[in-house]
């Protein structure tokens, strides 16, 4: 058999997340009944990560064993044609056997937007978080070097959380960016992999930053304390992205 993997790109506002749920709509069901469509086949396919109900992506990666003859070219042209508008295969192509996205992945990339202007823009309701107070930035990008290097994120952890809470964090970095005139804050986050709702946690802790609330030391110390209690509260998802995941 044959190893292809995916890169997807799609818009999470209409299904409720990633991952198969029965009678509900899900990207990876989405997927699957395409590659059916095209291939006559009925296949598993593996995704990188699950993503909540309303999460976007521009890289989730996927993979799946396959007796198809179809070129990774076709493969991804006859996909994108037959899924919905809200996905896309951006690229296709053959890995080795043992590849697996989610197992042989070696780190992650995550985006949260913050639309900052005084007005919420219509445009960017289903994928920004508006928050129209006045932000210090500086102080939301300094409080995130607490998070890099290899740490127990507990305090960030979603409920439910039975894994192992340690995690590697590479890079994080707050930045505004101007779109139509608006100000938007793009707060990147690169780890080996995250936790249940780890970054839409880090924000809303990151908001108290930014509303001079809380310090850099004050992150510093919830991130000690490993109590979700004394952390910020989960944000909305539809401002989060899945922007890569990186092999080696």
């Amino acid at each position: 058999m044959r190893n292809i993997a995916l890169r997807i790109e799609y818009d999470g506002t209409g299904f409720a997340g990633s991952q198969l749920q029965a009678n509900r709509r899900t990207v990876q069901g989405e997927i699957e009944r395409a590659w059916g469509q095209l291939t006559q086949e009925q296949r598993r396919i593996y995704l990188a990560g699950r993503t909540d109900a309303g999460v976007h992506a521009r890289g989730q990666a996927a993979n799946v064993w396959t007796n198809t003859h179809h070129t990774p070219a076709t493969i991804q042209r006859g996909l994108t044609a037959i899924l919905p508008e809200d996905i896309a295969i951006r690229d296709a192509w053959e890995v080795p056997p043992d590849f697996h996205a989610r197992h042989t992945a070696i780190s992650r990339e995550y985006r949260f937007l913050i639309d900052n202007g005084r007005v919420a823009s219509p445009l960017l309701r289903h994928y920004a978080l508006h928050v129209s107070r006045r932000l210090d930035i500086a102080a939301m990008d300094s409080a995130l070097t607490v998070l890099l290097g290899t740490q127990d994120f507990a305090a960030f952890a979603g409920a439910g959380q039975e894994e192992p809470t340690v995690r590697t964090c590479y890079a994080a970095s707050c930045q505004v960016h101007d779109l139509w005139g608006q100000p938007l804050i793009a707060i990147d986050i690169a780890a080996n992999a995250f936790l249940r709702h780890m970054v839409r946690n880090i924000v809303g802790t990151l908001l108290l930053v930014g509303d001079n609330k809380r310090s850099v030391e004050d992150v510093a110390a919830i991130l000690a304390s490993r109590d979700r209690r004394k952390a910020g509260e989960t944000v909305p998802a539809h401002g989060l992205y899945l922007m890569s995941v990186n092999y080696p």
